[in-house]
């Protein structure tokens, strides 16, 4: 990162606390390469490092990165077994370097659905990671943000039919706490790459106020410095969560 865009960073306003990111794009870049799909999340890998030391370079101490959702399940099962292999092979990989960098890994999501392999790959890097202090970086991997309402909904109605939670009490905070990101603040910046105007799918309640960044890159040419620009462009906004400032109608 060069001492101009980090200067520039410095002096335009306050860095987002949180940021997410979905990585979309990866098939297509393949596909316009001549290249198999399980290419393109292969060198997805890449911009994956380069978003982590990116945000932690610029001063985010939340990154969510959204890795695979649970609509994913139904794509082939050669791509999922692509997939499988590369998120074991990145656990791998990094997790040294990970730590030695003070990020600390979180994987969320329906986890039981994840063959044994590339559940025990998540557990390590998971563990190995504990206690990093620099940066949170949370993989969501076999996550939907309508899955994530509905579990959060079942579990304070078996509270609420057993008598341990009264219903009227239940407000943002005590619903938040069944997420799975329970206890994190909710992002400040949204960027999705490939140029689609969409969510799909992802942090439907925690996204309510969150200033959004598209960008037209594929996410395997995606680099820190795009990662750069986001934050700039989050720092250019006047964030109001519904309220007005004054002398506006």
């Amino acid at each position: 990162m060069s001492s101009d865009t980090l200067e520039r960073i410095r002096l335009c306003g306050a860095v987002p606390q949180h940021v997410a990111v979905i990585m979309d794009g990866n098939g297509r870049w393949a596909v316009q390469r001549g290249l198999p799909r399980h290419a393109g999340h292969r060198q997805g890998m890449n911009a994956v490092r380069e978003a982590v030391e990116g945000a932690r370079q610029a001063g985010v101490e939340v990154l969510t990165l959204f890795a695979f959702s649970t609509e994913n399940w139904q794509r082939p099962s050669s791509e999922i077994g692509a997939l499988m292999g590369l998120l074991r092979l990145y656990a791998e990989k990094e997790k040294r370097e990970l730590k030695r960098q003070g990020v600390e890994v979180h994987v969320l999501g329906e986890l039981h659905r994840l063959d044994e392999g590339t559940r025990k790959s998540v557990d390590a890097i998971v563990e190995g990671t504990r206690g990093g202090e620099a940066m949170r970086l949370n993989l969501m991997i076999s996550y939907s943000g309508r899955e994530e309402l509905l579990r959060a909904v079942r579990a304070l109605a078996r509270d609420a039919a057993a008598g341990r939670l009264d219903p009227e009490s239940i407000d943002d905070e005590v619903l938040e706490g069944r997420l799975f990101t329970a206890g994190l603040p909710d992002p400040d910046l949204l960027i999705r790459t490939s140029g689609e105007l969409r969510i799909s799918n992802f942090l439907l309640w925690q996204l309510a106020y969150t200033e959004i960044h598209v960008t037209p890159v594929l996410w395997p040419e995606f680099t820190r410095e795009h990662l750069f620009d986001a934050v700039l462009d989050y720092q250019g906004r006047e964030r109001r969560f519904g309220r007005v400032t004054a002398g506006e109608g």
